[in-house]
């Protein structure tokens, strides 16, 4: 650190990196007490907290990842630069790490999330760590991706698939790295399916069910497809309990056609109503910004659960919006 306190970003405790320093260490404090209660060792700390400081920070297990937005003013390179050394600065003084144990990157707003954007492979630095949550392990991949292969917001949504499985088929689409698949087995599923485009994450759903004593067999299968081409082709009435996590869209050139889930929200939900069978659930979860749920399926009850689906460290209410619809017996 400068001895000059002119150049020492710490030096005056208003300024930016001081008081996000100060923040991130109260915060800290705070989830380490909290933490016990959901068995979890990864969570959010920081969401925009502070007007002047628009950044994102998560922690997985002893590093914290973050995620530099975009800020309102109109600033040159060199100044978002100086920026995100102050923040690298302020997120190793205050949760206590050495560089190497942050990871920083740039959120910006993404038209593609499959082609070109969310789930890009950005390095291969392959710094990957085991994080728990309810007692289950999840290999999170801290460098080589823009996000880190758990969406954090979704733990309350696992716990409920997780208690309410028992004995049920549940088909979990759009699987990623497959953790509510991981959830369900835990649970004691009769049978799970779990569909994904991508062999990247479909792989990273082995290893997180296999760090789990779980492996594929004839009623827990894996499957690479477009989930809506896969849906129109599956078994109806086949489950009793199905989780539907689509992107806001793709674009991604393995697939027939694009996906809109504005647009075209409809006709996966009828899709998957095809498929429950009497008195199944589907749960529907989405988070682009001002989705409005306007065409559910004809014999679904539809409730929203955004409200409870949103964990407690997440100061951000509406980071994703969450329905349950149950079909009638």
């Amino acid at each position: 650190m400068s001895a000059d306190p002119a150049a020492d970003p710490f030096s005056d405790p208003t300024a930016g990196p001081a008081q996000l320093a100060n923040r991130l260490a109260k915060v800290q404090k705070e989830r380490r007490r909290w933490a016990p209660s959901v068995g979890a060792t990864c969570w959010r700390i920081y969401e925009k907290d502070l007007p002047d400081q628009p950044l994102i920070v998560d922690w997985y297990d002893g590093v914290a990842v973050v995620w530099l937005l975009d800020r309102t003013r109109n600033e040159t390179e060199a100044d978002e630069e100086r920026w995100a050394g102050e923040v690298l600065a302020a997120v190793q003084r205050g949760l206590k790490l050495a560089a190497e144990h942050v990871f920083v990157k740039r959120r910006r707003r993404q038209k593609d999330r499959q082609e070109g954007g969310q789930y890009q492979r950005t390095g291969d630095a392959g710094v990957e760590r085991i994080v728990t949550e309810a007692g289950l392990r999840f290999m999170v991949n801290c460098s080589d991706y823009l996000d880190t292969g758990l969406f954090l917001d979704h733990r309350p949504l696992r716990a409920r698939v997780r208690a309410d499985a028992r004995d049920r088929r549940v088909l979990n689409l759009f699987a990623y790295t497959g953790s509510f698949t991981v959830h369900a087995r835990a649970g004691g599923a009769r049978a799970t399916t779990t569909v994904d485009l991508s062999n990247t994450y479909l792989t990273w759903a082995e290893r997180n069910l296999a760090l789990n004593g779980f492996a594929p067999d004839d009623q827990h299968t894996i499957v690479r497809a477009d989930c809506l081409r896969w849906l129109t082709e599956a078994k109806p009435a086949a489950y009793d309990l199905i989780v539907c996590d689509p992107p806001a869209f793709s674009n991604s050139t393995a697939m027939r056609d694009s996906f809109a889930v504005d647009r075209d929200h409809g006709r996966l939900l009828a899709a998957c109503r095809r498929l429950l069978a009497p008195g199944g659930t589907l749960w529907f979860s989405c988070n682009l910004r001002g989705f409005t749920l306007t065409t559910p399926p004809p014999g679904l009850v539809v409730e929203d659960c955004s409200a409870w689906t949103v964990p407690a460290d997440f100061r951000n209410r509406k980071i994703h919006q969450c329905w349950r619809l149950t079909a009638g017996s």
